[in-house]
């Protein structure tokens, strides 16, 4: 169960309280789940019931009792406790080990559709160098949300950008004249899916040639801004330092790849277990929530034809994954034996890599195993 999931178990289990009169309260349009803080436990904690305290006339904890039981018969959740003034702490039931064995079983299709969605997508942009990557890229994430699309560019993109930079268009016109988009025979599930969307694409022109940065550089200047925002080409962009947000990303994966060669060279591998928090940071916590948020990221890029939600999130994917394979001892030490916790800790290192690499692959980055 992934928290956009969970936050719609709890909302469920207030609404349910609602309408059996044991609380009078406007449902919200949200619950915000996150992992435990200090003084938690489980594998998330909501504070929709101090949320609801004041409106409902009753202690946050009173409110807390009636969201309980609710909460606790959804499928997918193992036992909820309460603690603090009245924050729900929810456990889920094989949560970590389910999450992680669908990432590895998926592997870097991870977060797409399971099938098509019968949507028809003609994306449409300037000769521009920014625009034209932005295109490519985006559609690809349409794809993986089972869209079909077509990219064309309003002239033929420069070969002295477009060869360097990996750029591919389906078809090149005029802004007045773009090119013919292909018919889907399948029916869409709804009749508004069977009409071609034309999404035309504008972000802001990079101010100079970006080709000089190499195209892996090259791409995430162009991407990782939001499209309103004036991408930055400088050689920040290859520096080898945590300052980088590149170079942080690729690094991960790259780590994450060298602890499986080092358990390879130790005599085991990863094996979907339970994960639990290492230290009151909760590092597991937050590295798992990061990868069960990535079918949203990507669903959210689609709808807002924003590349940079995809980059940005892989970010928070490759700090959590950095930060988790620090404090936490992934391979066994000297002559200790190989244990079902340090397999559970190295497939969900090895899960995050695969994210990363599928999340990288999107963008037209290169996901190095050594760096």
């Amino acid at each position: 169960m992934t928290p956009v999931e969970l936050s719609r178990t709890v909302l469920r289990a207030v609404r349910r309280a609602v309408d059996a009169g044991e609380l009078s309260v406007a449902v919200p349009a949200r619950a915000v789940v996150a992992p435990p803080g200090p003084g938690g436990c489980g594998d998330y904690a909501t504070n929709v019931a101090l949320q609801l305290a004041r409106p409902a006339g009753r202690p946050p904890r009173h409110v807390a009792e009636i969201l309980r039981p609710l909460i606790t018969e959804a499928a997918g959740v193992a036992h909820v406790e309460i603690t603090g003034p009245g924050f729900l702490n929810i456990t889920l039931d094989g949560g970590a080990e389910a999450l992680v064995r669908e990432i590895l079983r998926r592997g870097v299709r991870y977060g797409y559709a399971e099938e098509p969605s019968g949507r028809i997508v003609q994306l449409h942009y300037p000769c521009e160098v920014r625009a034209a990557v932005s295109g490519q890229v985006l559609a690809g994430i349409l794809r993986t949300q089972g869209a079909l699309v077509r990219t064309s560019c309003e002239a033929e993109p420069d070969p002295a950008w477009a060869e360097p930079l990996g750029v591919t268009v389906d078809a090149h016109g005029r802004p007045g004249a773009p090119a013919p988009l292909d018919v889907n025979p399948r029916p869409g599930p709804a009749p508004e899916d069977r009409i071609p969307l034309d999404v035309n694409l504008r972000p802001v022109p990079a101010p100079e040639d970006p080709t000089p940065l190499g195209r892996d550089a090259a791409r995430w200047a162009l991407l990782h801004p939001a499209p309103h925002d004036r991408p930055r080409i400088t050689a920040d962009h290859l520096v080898q330092r945590e300052i980088n947000p590149l170079f942080r990303v690729r690094y991960a994966h790259a780590r994450a790849r060298a602890l499986r060669r080092n358990a390879a060279d130790l005599g085991f591998d990863g094996a979907p277990g339970d994960v639990q928090p290492q230290n009151p940071n909760h590092s597991s916590a937050a590295l798992l929530t990061a990868l069960a948020d990535h079918p949203a990221a990507l669903a959210t890029a689609a709808t807002r034809r924003a590349p940079d939600h995809l980059a940005r999130h892989l970010v928070v994917i490759a700090d959590a994954l950095l930060r988790y394979q620090e404090v936490t001892r992934v391979l066994p030490l000297g002559d200790e034996k190989p244990s079902a916790a340090h397999r559970a800790r190295l497939a969900l290192a090895e899960a995050a890599g695969t994210v990363l690499a599928g999340g990288l692959t999107l963008l037209g980055i290169d996901a190095p195993e050594h760096l």
